[in-house]
């Protein structure tokens, strides 16, 4: 099986993207796999997805992790990696601290993100470049991210969007920042946001990216060596804004409001439906079900597939 760095560099070349979705229980883990697993069988071929199956990276944030467990979290997706065959990766994602970072890199993580983007820039350098260094001594096949420019802070469904998410990173910070922390990966700031604003929750808004940047950004950093990039913030994206974005240089597309929306849904259906139930696998099949769904449309998308 390929490794995730393989995995990258296929889809870089393919002008495809990789789906991250993040999880907080097993209820989420279930839809996200049996949705990418049944989109592969139904187009995995077609698309030219390795072996025929549609890689995934799992993510969980600190909050997700103190939740489930560091290693815990890295137990279940390495034994669905070894049971099914199947190219499912496991990120850190949104990492704060040098202590977690190291707990994730001992743990065994695929990729780890350490997020400095609430930092000044010399700061955000500074502490990135601590972080290649921990993680390369520990593991030197794990992928390492790092962010610059803020976007929000967490999965909230928000009134207003925050003025210091509108701006965006430049090329020059980007070329900058990969050339002096030496990061695999990088997650700019190009109008997208974490989280989802009301209009979009009641379905009269969308996210709207700067497509030009994203390819501006894409062009400086290949010619200093790094091609990879992630957009973090992808849920409730306008479609075709999503495929411009991966076919402008996105490598990795993060979404994680829309399911954590579609979890809520499903458990509140689940109950309405189950009203005096109180086994939890009899309650959340519907939660399953719709995660499912998000997933298996947004993996059309990276993959050129609608």
């Amino acid at each position: 099986m390929k490794t995730l760095r393989e995995i990258l560099h296929d889809a870089d070349v393919r002008h495809v993207a990789v789906g991250h979705f993040n999880i907080s229980e097993l209820g989420a883990l279930k839809g996200i796999f049996t949705g990418a697993q049944q989109l592969s069988v139904e187009s995995g071929a077609a698309v030219g997805a390795p072996d025929g199956k549609i890689p995934i990276l799992i993510g969980v944030s600190e909050g997700e992790r103190e939740f489930i467990g560091v290693k815990q979290a890295v137990a279940l997706i390495r034994s669905i990696r070894e049971e099914y065959q199947y190219p499912i990766f496991l990120n850190a994602d949104h990492t704060h601290t040098l202590d977690n970072v190291r707990a994730a890199a001992e743990a065994g993580f695929d990729e780890i993100l350490f997020d400095g983007s609430a930092l000044s820039m010399e700061e955000n350098l500074k502490q990135t470049l601590e972080a290649v260094k921990i993680i390369r001594t520990i593991d030197a096949t794990i992928v390492v991210e790092g962010e610059i420019g803020y976007i929000g802070a967490s999965s909230e469904i928000i009134a207003e969007r925050p003025t210091e998410s509108l701006k965006l990173s430049t090329p020059e910070e980007a070329v900058r920042f990969v050339k002096e922390t030496g990061i695999d990966v990088l997650a700019p700031a190009v109008g997208n946001m974490h989280g989802l604003l009301k209009t979009m929750v009641e379905g009269t808004a969308k996210k709207r990216l700067d497509l030009a940047r994203i390819a501006e950004i894409k062009n400086a950093i290949t010619a200093a060596g790094v091609s990879w990039m992630t957009l973090h913030g992808g849920s409730d994206t306008d479609d075709n804004d999503f495929k411009a974005a991966v076919a402008a240089g996105m490598t990795i597309v993060h979404v994680s409001s829309e399911l954590r929306l579609a979890w809520r849904r499903g458990i509140e259906e689940g109950l309405a439906a189950h009203p005096d139930e109180i086994a939890p696998y009899k309650i959340l099949p519907p939660a399953v079900e719709k995660i499912k769904e998000v997933v298996k449309g947004r993996l059309k998308l990276f993959n050129g597939l609608g």
